[in-house]
């Protein structure tokens, strides 16, 4: 058992997902003969080394080294722990993870009933909205149809100081998880009360759809602050996580582009026009981890700012913060609105089809970076051009080695005449993945490769295994494997290999996992069926030399006598050589 998750539901998991539906669902991959490949998304690069194998259900990148099953890379690229990524697959595969008993070690720290408790608060503000017609007549008066008040849980939270807290908070453990859930605060005197108050409130919705925090809105603009979110607490970091990524995903299997925007009420204006593409930061700028979640949720980002000096100022942190994640394939584009409109307001007076013209106008990331660098530079002046080669060259330096990282340092000669000179070291070239040399492996390493790759060969064995006297290492789990895979018919190589997960033997599996195997099926049939035959032969010469050295010593029974006889007979008739 690994937390509390059985082992027999983790191997029927892996068996019921396919790992190239897993991946290309976040990244693309390319046919290559009997494997897809991609450029690595873990590492920046400009050919691709990244193969996953449908016959082994594994990944690997030749040029990083991650590699693993579907489970780790949903963990790696979704930078969930092992529990949420199990979720996760499983709610892919329409099954429900089952919970039994406890680790021997440290146990995981259960967050279920804070979870809960905030869902319960969620609904809690969605019965308020029905419950107070000033809510109700603002949300008509914003436009929103019910079915979008339902998709994002829009709710009230109610005047008073305890609403929540009657509702909510009653017992002692519940009051205790609201202060930790960040829904309750306290006064000088140690007094609690509601920490939303007279807002309408947007449920804040993680990756897998589950509540972790607000953001509530004043009615009026004259009240302030405007808007107010949730503190920082154990399930919600605001410089993690996006507003409305949990229905922007839901709305597409394959999403191609997604925008930012800065408000809830310009994120659900656009959903609701037909554009389901809008997130929001939190009430923060937008930081290397929202760039890193945006780009992996789709390959085209725009970013979209009021044109005022604030506008200005946070579309150049966003571009700050995109320039490292900034890989061939990925696209920013920035858009700036006119004075006194947001995209609520615009699209509004200009339906999808105008918002849609306007992205479409929107400004490359590249020529947003050097108009904005040039603003005040006059570049008809040698030390104009100069002193735009200062402010662009080490913003060009964190661009991930590639054609584009090429094209923007030839673009700042063009415009400067002054060569591009990074601070960065460019990375060798390669004619394409350096695939592991076909080293000379021992008997029993070559046997577990060969199984790796096809399980099945598992049945080709029967017990007892004569080569289990052999001594070498490996030659027990070699054993264990094939009774593994006997015990499993169909198993896929992922499935056997995470049979070993918590054992000190998984890591020597993986990079066995990653050795290429070559010839067709049959092929390796043979060779798998030798590599046992010669293991038996290597047994009897073993047991031979054994029973020399004791004759030597004069110890050998009469039984031991008459086997040493047997051997040495057949030694002396023709036979294979052995070897490992």
């Amino acid at each position: 058992m690994r937390g509390r998750i059985p082992d027999s539901f983790i191997d029927e998991l892996l068996t019921r997902v396919d790992i190239v539906d897993v991946i290309e669902r976040r990244v693309p991959l390319k046919k290559a003969g009997r494997e897809w490949t991609a450029c690595c998304p873990f590492h920046n690069e400009r050919s691709p080394s990244f193969y996953v194998s449908p016959q082994k259900q594994f990944f690997h990148c030749f040029g990083c080294g991650a590699h693993g099953s579907a489970i780790k890379f949903i963990m790696d690229y979704d930078r969930l722990e092992f529990p949420d990524a199990i979720e996760e697959l499983a709610q892919s595969a329409g099954l429900k993870v089952p919970y039994e008993g406890t680790r021997d070690d440290k146990p995981r720290e259960d967050r279920s009933d804070l979870y809960t408790l905030l869902d319960e608060a969620a609904s809690f503000y969605q019965r308020e909205l029905g419950n107070s017609s000033e809510a109700r007549a603002y949300v008509d008066r914003r436009g929103l149809d019910d079915d979008i008040v339902k998709r994002f849980r829009i709710g009230w939270a109610p005047a008073g100081f305890d609403g929540v807290l009657k509702a909510l908070g009653t017992t002692d453990r519940r009051r205790q998880l609201l202060n930790e859930a960040g829904m309750v605060a306290s006064n000088e005197r140690g007094n609690r009360y509601d920490r939303f108050r007279e807002r309408v409130m947007f449920p804040i919705l993680d990756r897998r759809g589950r509540v972790i925090a607000f953001g509530g809105r004043v009615l009026s603009s004259e009240q302030s602050p405007k808007y107010l979110n949730s503190p920082e607490t154990p399930l919600f970091h605001k410089g993690r996580e996006l507003f409305a990524l949990w229905q922007v995903k839901q709305a597409h299997q394959h999403l191609t582009r997604i925008m930012v925007v800065e408000g809830y009420m310009d994120v659900i204006a656009l959903h609701q026009a037909g554009l389901p593409i809008a997130v929001a930061t939190l009430g923060t700028a937008t930081t290397p981890e929202h760039a890193e979640v945006l780009f992996r949720a789709a390959p085209d980002v725009y970013f979209c700012f009021d044109g005022d000096r604030a506008g200005r100022q946070a579309a150049w942190r966003a571009l700050e913060s995109i320039l490292p994640r900034m890989r061939d394939g990925r696209q920013a584009h920035f858009l700036f609105l006119p004075d006194g409109e947001d995209p609520d307001t615009l699209v509004r007076k200009e339906g999808k089809d105008g918002f849609e013209q306007r992205m479409k106008n929107a400004m490359p990331m590249s020529e947003y970076f050097f108009e904005e660098l040039g603003r005040d530079v006059d570049t008809s002046r040698l030390d104009g051009k100069a002193r735009l080669a200062e402010r662009a060259r080490p913003l060009i330096a964190k661009l991930p080695d590639g054609a584009f990282r090429d094209l923007m340092a030839q673009e700042l000669q063009r415009r400067t005449g002054a060569r591009a000179v990074l601070d960065a070291e460019p990375q060798p070239t390669r004619q394409g993945p350096a695939r592991p040399a076909n080293v000379q492996r021992s008997l029993v390493r070559s046997a577990i490769t060969l199984l790796l790759a096809q399980p099945s060969l598992a049945d080709e064995v029967e017990p007892p295994y004569p080569f289990l006297r052999l001594d070498r290492p490996g030659v027990d789990l070699l054993a264990e494997l094939i009774d593994v895979a006997r015990a499993r018919p169909g198993i896929n190589p992922a499935v056997l290999v995470e049979h070993f997960l918590d054992r000190p033997e998984y890591p020597s599996l993986q990079k066995l996992m990653q050795a290429e195997v070559i010839g067709e099926a049959d092929m390796q049939r043979v060779e798998f069926l030798d590599a046992l035959a010669q293991m038996q032969r290597q047994v009897t010469t073993q047991r031979r030399e054994y029973l020399i050295a004791r004759s030597r010593e004069g110890v050998l029974d009469d039984t031991e006598k008459a086997e040493l006889r047997v051997l040495l007979a057949a030694r002396a008739a023709p036979a294979p050589a052995d070897g490992e």
